[in-house]
């Protein structure tokens, strides 16, 4: 069976209001249409629909926004803000694409490849000592240039999947 079939069996659509925090670790096709409120972790795709009220931190690989969303967005690969979308907040996409129409307010911080201490530290929501503290005794996945350190986004992530991380 193939990836994208799998990935296709597991649909999960929210109409209801929901709160707390929802968490996935593989790759699912995750569609919110109701009310949610609190924090929201995904891989594979995420849609919120034109009728969804989300009030969340919101972590995802494929994210696309057609409701009103409040909060704080990373989108590991891409966020898609459609015609219909109201977001409020702070948005970390990869690729952003945003239709005619869509309402952002808020601040835009575009991810890259390579994050300096500031950038990983405002991704990984610590404070920047523990950035400095952990990349100097190699708790974590960092390249130092000079006198500057530099960590590969993608290695960083499989760094926080693997659970090493230390908040």
């Amino acid at each position: 069976m193939s990836f994208k079939k799998k990935l296709e069996e597991k649909v999960l659509d929210v109409d209801a209001a929901m709160q707390g925090t929802l968490s996935f670790k593989d790759p699912v096709n995750l569609r919110i249409n109701g009310k949610f409120e609190g924090n929201l972790e995904t891989r594979g795709n995420l849609t919120i629909g034109q009728a969804a009220t989300v009030v969340a931190d919101i972590v995802g690989d494929n994210i696309i926004v057609g409701g009103r969303v409040r909060g704080r967005i990373t989108a590991r690969e891409r966020l898609t803000l459609l015609p219909t979308a109201i977001v409020e907040g702070e948005i970390y996409p990869v690729k952003l694409n945003v239709a005619e129409g869509a309402i952002m307010e808020g601040r835009c911080f575009m991810l890259h490849d390579f994050l300096n201490p500031e950038e990983l530290a405002r991704y990984l929501e610590v404070d920047l000592n523990s950035i400095m503290e952990w990349a100097g005794s190699g708790k974590m996945p960092a390249q130092k240039e000079g006198e500057n350190w530099r960590f590969e986004r993608k290695a960083i992530d499989s760094w926080v999947a693997s659970g090493k991380i230390e908040r």
